[in-house]
């Protein structure tokens, strides 16, 4: 029986994804789970797996084209089978598109009434608030989304009809780069931010790095650094501060079960935070490896949806910019980012005396929703102590 490959929704707002690139040729055999096509969101390029096992056939959607979520692209065939016609490939579009809405509505709390009322006016949440924000009459509209559903790039697409028409030189960047200024002016505008600050003394951490280096060189094949060491010692941190590792809910805050580090890493056009699982459990040796696999699959276009997936807690570090302080937006809906700078020495005081030391500055972003400042107080506290002294964190 044919398998079709439709457009997956790899995240809860997600309406539509761009085709960036077939990974295999028609009639081509595939087997399930290896890389098939690479996607575009608002996040990053990623590669889909075949989701099954056969030769593709029947693509419909070339490299370049935004797909509904759901829509049959292509179709997975035994060898010498014909793919299904347009009418089963519509039909099977249709049906993949509800199962994704279900599964989302399954982890999203919502009304009835809201949701019956959302599909009576055939148009998103999303494109709604948009259409609220921009100040666009709904009535002026012809959706572009399955069944004649207005989509928020219906919205967005009206919008910029009206506004003046940019210059000649204005660059309009990558979806991914538009989407992500989209979403930091949410959490910035929506999200009652406040700021946390202390310098520490990073002596310790250049000598655990040091130490420590040799030995995950010599047994895991990558080479340690500060950005290892932090999400090590920030992860198991978090094991004493809960709430810092907390979620808003829209309602009230929600506890995470695990201790997922993201990492602030920046692309040709954006930033991205592929996420470390379990970071808290997880060895330095394990920590590091996966960091540049992150990084290699970032810098390369290549990341994978559970990269990016399940964030509880973000380090953004441009210490190796050279920037000495700088404040980071959160990533919602998590409640925290710690932004770290580099390290450098001055002139500091030491029981009276002035010593030069190799100092680093902290600074913790916060949700007011979530914690508290003695909350975030307390948490800054403890990595410091940690940064202090790394050593039995690490083991």
């Amino acid at each position: 029986m044919a398998i079709s490959v439709v457009m997956p929704a790899l995240e809860m707002a997600q309406e539509t994804g761009k085709l960036v690139s077939w990974l295999k040729q028609e009639g081509d055999p595939v087997i399930k789970g290896e890389p098939l096509l690479e996607i575009e969101t608002d996040k990053a390029v990623m590669e889909i797996e075949s989701p099954g096992e056969g030769v593709l056939a029947g693509i419909k959607i070339q490299a370049g084209t935004e797909v509904p979520v759901g829509q049959t692209i292509a179709w997975i065939v035994r060898p010498g089978e014909v793919p299904p016609t347009d009418e089963l490939a519509a039909a099977s579009g249709r049906k993949s598109t509800t199962a994704t809405r279900t599964s989302a509505s399954a982890n999203q709390p919502t009304s009835s009434s809201h949701s019956t009322s959302a599909q009576a006016a055939k148009i998103s949440p999303k494109a709604r608030r948009l259409a609220s924000e921009r100040g666009v009459n709904l009535a002026d509209l012809r959706g572009s989304g399955p069944g004649g559903e207005i989509l928020a790039a219906d919205i967005v697409a009206a919008a910029e009809s009206k506004a003046v028409v940019p210059s000649a030189t204005a660059d309009a960047g990558s979806s991914i780069s538009r989407l992500m200024a989209e979403r930091t002016t949410q959490s910035w505008t929506t999200v009652p931010h406040f700021f946390v600050v202390r310098d520490v003394d990073a002596g310790a951490l250049n000598d655990a790095r040091h130490i420590l280096g040799a030995e995950i060189q010599k047994s895991h094949g990558v080479k340690l650094t500060h950005s290892d060491l932090l999400v090590a010692l920030v992860a198991r941190v978090l094991q004493k501060h809960p709430r810092m590792n907390s979620s808003w809910a829209g309602a009230g805050v929600s506890k995470n079960a695990d201790i997922n580090i993201g990492l602030a890493m920046a692309v040709d056009d954006g930033v991205v935070a592929p996420v470390i699982p379990k970071a808290d459990t997880a060895s330095l040796g394990e920590i590091a490896t996966q960091r540049r696999d992150l990084t290699d699959r970032a810098c390369g276009g290549k990341l994978r949806p559970n990269d990016i997936a399940g964030g509880t807690f973000t380090i953004s570090n441009l210490g190796m910019f050279g920037v000495d302080a700088f404040t980071a937006i959160i990533i919602r809906p998590q409640a925290a980012i710690l932004a770290t700078g580099a390290i450098v020495e001055r002139v500091v005081p030491v029981d009276g005396t002035p010593v030069v030391r190799p100092m680093m500055t902290l600074t913790l972003s916060c949700d007011h929703r979530v914690v508290d400042g003695a909350r975030a107080a307390e948490f800054l506290r403890d990595l410091t102590a940690a940064i202090a002294k790394p050593q039995p964190w690490l083991h």
